[in-house]
This record gives C-alpha cells, structure tokens and sequence, in this order.
C-alpha cells in the first residue's frame, strides 16, 4: 500500500525514450548506480513474471481458488473506473507470482535522538521517507551500515505498490492472501495514487488515497450486498496508532531538550517500556486481553519503527469532509482535491487543516 517512488523516478526518463542506463546515470546524482539498477532489474523481474489476467481465467490448468480470487480483482477493477471514477488503464488487469511474500522491502531511518525521518529525493516524485528495496538482503544490508553509523532502522515489507501510471502495475501473490475486502479496498487505493500525487507531500497522498479506499469500499459493499464485519479491527488499529502517535509526540519533547546523551538514552528506552505498558492495559482493558499488534510491541522498539505510523490517515477527515462538499461526486471530488495539491505546501496544510475542524 506505498509507492515505490524510485521505481517511478526511472519510469518517467524511460518512457521517454531516455535508455535506461542513461536514465539510471542522470539519476545518479541522487543517489548510486548500483541502487538504481537494483531498483531497474527488480521492477523488470516483476514486469516479465506478469501474464494477462483473462488468459488466466481461461486457463484449465489454472486452480479454482487463484482463479475466484482473479476474477474478484477483475469486478473491483472495473467497479473501481466504472462507479468512482479512477484511472482506466491496464493495471491490475495482468497478474505476477514473485514466488516471494513482498514485493520490496521499505527501509525507514531516524538518528538516534531524532524522529524526524531520514528523507531520499527522487527527480519527478520527490522526498519520501523510506528508500525500497526489491531484495530483503540488500535492505538488511544497508540497514546494517546506517546503524553503524548511529542511526535507528526499521525495515517493513510491502505487498503492493504503485508506480503512478508509468508502468501498467500488475496484480501479485503477495495481495491474493489478503482477504476479500482487503483486496479490493487496497486495488483502489493503489489506482488513488495514480489519480492524483503531489510530490513531497506523504501525508497529503497516503491520506488521499486512504479515503478513497474506504470510501470506495462501501460503495463497493452496498452495490453488492455486502456488510463488512471487521470484528472491531478498525477500532483497534485507531486506538493502538493513537498510543504511537502519542509515544512519538513525547519522544520529540524529549530529543528537543538539553539532556546529556547517557541520560537521553535511559529516557528513550523508558519511553519505549512506558509504550509497551499502556499497549498492554490497553489491550486487557478493551481487547479481552488479546491483540493484533502483540509482535511488533514486544519486537525491539526503535524511532525508526514509529515513522510509518499517521501518514495513511492523518488528513482522512480533511478528504471526508471535502467529499461531502463535493455532493459525493468523484470527478468534483478528485478536481477540489488537485486543486488543493497545487497550492504551496503551507497553504494546503492550512487549507487541509480547516477541512478536518469543519468536518
């Protein structure tokens, strides 16, 4: 559910008839060749284990299960340009098997004292927070070396990307385990991204296309029958990112203060048990005592292990709210929302900021 945003970098010199080592060579400035032709060589392996869909569905060799939940993508697929109005084109109608459980691997970096993310700046798609990586070895790699150098790291694993329209994204393995409305939730979110990205501007995007995800996914409900029952899922994920987001908050207190380095390192470590605590009694108090966030809480905690958190949604209101100012119509509604990427980024954080208080 992110972007490989490297991947596009290279999408765009090579659509335009720039060769790809030229591409890779311009591109080099930013960051290495060898990266770069990581990221080349990965996004071809996928391209080329990709097979058209309905020739999968035609297929008699092909199982019964894969072929239920191909042709489910394909009804979300056309739901998703027929009913809410996103990009026609040919992703998601071909299908890959990477014959691995990600796509890429997302390596997310802070300093030690710091949660402000390290940032990598692409040409065309801008600054993100993460650098991917195609193979789980190369990002452990380079995970290894910046935290010899000090810095916090978190890898997280990705089941599915969009290149913004620049390739024609294909279905993988790695989506199909997901349950139905997952699925297709996560198929229109991935086309969001195409409709409309701003470059520099995570939040703006991710919560963008987390709205219309959850937006598009009633509708897709309600035109099929069909009630999502989530057994309390979204509650939990809202209150377990409201204990990070409020870690974090403190964390920045305490990293903008004067402590000496020995006793800002003890603060951070009970800052991280003081986290693991309240997920704990937040758990017994309200989950019956089971959790689905129990691995990650007990794993190492690290700054780099909360960046990822309250970039889907911090402006899902705002987007909520600008909707119904729409009157609930997608063409109107992805116009308004252009127009409030276009404005500089204090503006649109101060136009996105009235949008959440009105709502």
């Amino acid at each position: 559910m992110t972007l490989c945003l490297a991947r596009f970098s290279i999408d765009f010199l090579y659509r335009r008839g720039v060769p790809l080592l030229a591409a890779l060579l311009l591109l080099g400035g930013c960051s290495s060749l060898d990266y770069y032709s990581h990221l080349a060589r990965g996004q071809l392996q996928v391209l080329h284990a990709s097979q058209p869909v309905d020739a999968l569905l035609r297929d008699p060799r092909v199982d019964a299960g894969l072929k239920q939940r191909l042709g489910l993508s394909q009804q979300a697929r056309d739901f998703a340009s027929a009913r809410l109005g996103l990009p026609d084109n040919r992703s998601y109608r071909r299908y890959a098997d990477i014959q691995r459980p990600f796509v890429v691997w997302n390596l997310f970096a802070t300093a030690e004292f710091s949660v402000k993310p390290e940032l990598h700046c692409f040409p065309i798609a801008g600054c993100v927070a993460y650098r991917g990586y195609y193979s789980q070895g190369r990002a452990r790699g380079a995970a290894a070396r910046l935290q010899l150098r000090g810095f916090d790291t978190y890898l997280g694993g990705v089941e599915a990307y969009s290149t913004l329209g620049w390739f024609d994204d294909p279905l993988l393995n790695s989506m199909l385990r997901w349950n139905d409305e997952r699925l297709v939730a996560v198929l229109f979110h991935e086309l969001a991204h195409q409709q409309l990205y701003v470059a520099d501007d995570t939040a703006f995007n991710e919560s963008f296309a987390t709205f219309v995800e959850r937006e598009g996914l009633r509708q897709w409900q309600q035109a099929h029958g069909v009630t999502l029952v989530d057994g309390g899922e979204a509650k939990q994920r809202e209150q377990f990112t409201a204990l990070v987001l409020a870690s974090r908050a403190r964390l920045e207190q305490l990293y903008a203060s004067d402590l000496a380095a020995d006793a800002m390192r003890v603060a951070k470590q009970a800052e991280f048990e003081r986290l693991r605590r309240e997920y704990r009694a937040l758990r017994e108090r309200e989950w019956g005592g089971r959790g689905r966030y129990d691995g990650w809480i007990e794993a190492p905690l690290n700054n780099a292990k909360l960046l990822p958190f309250g970039l889907y949604d911090h402006w899902v209101p705002a987007f909520a709210a600008l909707f119904a100012e729409a009157g609930g119509d997608w063409p109107r509604f992805y116009r308004r929302a252009a127009a409030l990427g276009r404005l500089p980024s204090v503006a649109r954080a101060a136009a996105l900021d009235a949008l959440q208080n009105a709502g």
